[in-house]
């Protein structure tokens, strides 16, 4: 909030608010319309584009906002910007090149269409923010670049675990220390849950069985931490990450680190990303952080944070779309990316892993279903092993068959070639090979 908060008071006053058009009406949405309608000054929700319209438009009541306009094209959009009125299409188009609106926040929840929003995005000039982070994980390297070359920003939000790490991580750094571990606290990891057994789950919270399917296999933690490990230049440990049970407290994991990695394996490698199960406080993040300094080391001792070599920082709780707005001021008003895939090659990949035996002639469903789950691999033995990153595995068709827990490879799955997603990991893979890179 620092900085923030009178930027956008600023914004207010002047009667120049920042205008935001969002794809997407599902769970996170909602809260990101109410957030924008009620918590802070500055920014204001012009339009939705929604497949189904008619969730657009109960998303805006829901929110208590006024009058609202169906509308078809970029004439009928701006006279509703003009007016103050609330824009609702099922064009994302419209939104991502409209001169009326400045940010776009990109909350389908649906990883080849939010490839078609976000590249749409970029193409119209607009800066994104992105709750997306399985599109983030899969093809995030390549629209970075994209993004860079027009000119725009597009990054993650706040709100959501890997920001929370990643502005954690900023923090660490400004102290003088040097990030070596950044962790995600979890309370379940079961990679065989289905959206059969998460059902009542998420309907008990309005959300998608898939989705809350990807939060409980691990696929969800999996593609969060990737997306770090790709933002800052760090890796795994080990495929999958070490991903222990600890029911004490995040600053217990030092010595753990310490242990099963080693403080100068933590260096080479750049920093790891990781997890653990059933830690205080949950559902947090951590950042386990080392000092080269032996005067800074004094005042490390007097704050009461040990006595190293490994230094615990962490925040107790990510808020996801209720800090989404501030993701927008960072953007619209400092030009500041929250947490981005960098434009170069992956550190990190999420790996498709069998969830059942599965048969030649069958077609793999998506992130959160029956087939699949995903783990964290170094990205340089998923090239090696052509193995399937779970991002592009959807409406793949089997070409034999694979044993449960068994990683899929290119060479199993004949994907389909009128998906963006498919098309952009083509070109994220041939642009960072070893030949293009020499």
């Amino acid at each position: 909030m620092i900085l923030v908060d009178e930027a956008l008071a600023a914004r207010e006053s002047q009667g120049r608010p920042i205008r935001v058009g969002m794809i997407g009406a599902g769970f996170m949405a909602r809260a990101i319309a109410r957030q924008l309608r009620t918590a802070l000054p500055g920014m204001r929700l012009v339009a939705i584009a929604n497949r189904t319209p008619e969730k657009a438009v109960a998303t805006f009541e829901r929110a208590g906002d006024g009058e609202i306009r169906r509308v078809a094209d970029a004439r009928g959009l701006a006279e509703s910007v003009a007016a103050g009125a609330r824009a609702v299409t099922d064009d994302h188009r419209l939104l991502c090149s409209s001169p009326d609106i400045d940010v776009i926040v990109e909350a389908t929840g649906a990883i080849e269409h939010g490839a078609h929003v976000i590249t749409a995005a970029i193409e119209g000039g607009k800066d994104v923010v992105s709750m997306n982070v399985e599109l983030d994980a899969t093809v995030g390297p390549i629209l970075q670049r994209r993004a860079l070359a027009a000119g725009v920003v597009v990054t993650g939000c706040d709100g959501d675990q890997p920001a929370v790490q990643c502005n954690l991580v900023r923090f660490v750094r400004s102290l003088g220390l040097t990030p070596l571990v950044c962790g995600n606290i979890k309370g379940l990891q079961d990679h065989y849950r289905t959206p059969e057994t998460q059902r009542g789950f998420a309907a008990q919270w309005g959300q998608t069985p898939e989705m809350v399917t990807s939060f409980a296999d691990g696929t969800k933690i999996s593609m969060e931490q990737a997306l770090v490990a790709n933002a800052l230049g760090m890796s795994v440990a080990r495929a999958g990450m070490l991903g222990p049970n600890h029911d004490g407290h995040v600053d217990d994991l030092r010595e753990y680190f310490l242990r099963e990695v080693g403080l100068e394996r933590l260096r080479e490698l750049g920093g790891v990303v990781d997890y653990v199960v059933g830690a205080a406080p949950s559902p947090g993040v951590f950042v386990l952080a080392a000092n080269d300094d032996p005067e800074r080391e004094i005042y490390l001792r007097y704050g009461k944070l040990g006595d190293g070599p490994l230094y615990s920082f962490y925040v107790p709780y990510h808020l996801t779309a209720l800090e989404a707005p501030l993701s927008i001021a960072r953007v619209a008003l400092f030009r500041d990316h929250v947490v981005t895939a960098q434009p170069e090659a992956p550190r990190v990949d999420v790996v498709a892993h069998a969830k059942r035996d599965l048969r030649a002639g069958e077609t793999l469903d998506g992130v959160g279903g029956f087939m699949t789950y995903g783990a964290c691999e170094r990205a340089e033995a998923v090239r090696e092993r052509r193995s399937l990153p779970i991002g592009v595995a959807e409406g793949g068709r089997l070409l034999r068959d694979v044993a449960r827990d068994a990683v899929l490879s290119d060479d199993d799955v004949g994907l389909p070639d009128d998906r963006l997603v498919v098309r952009l990991r083509r070109e994220q893979d041939a642009a960072w090979t070893p030949q293009a890179a020499a």
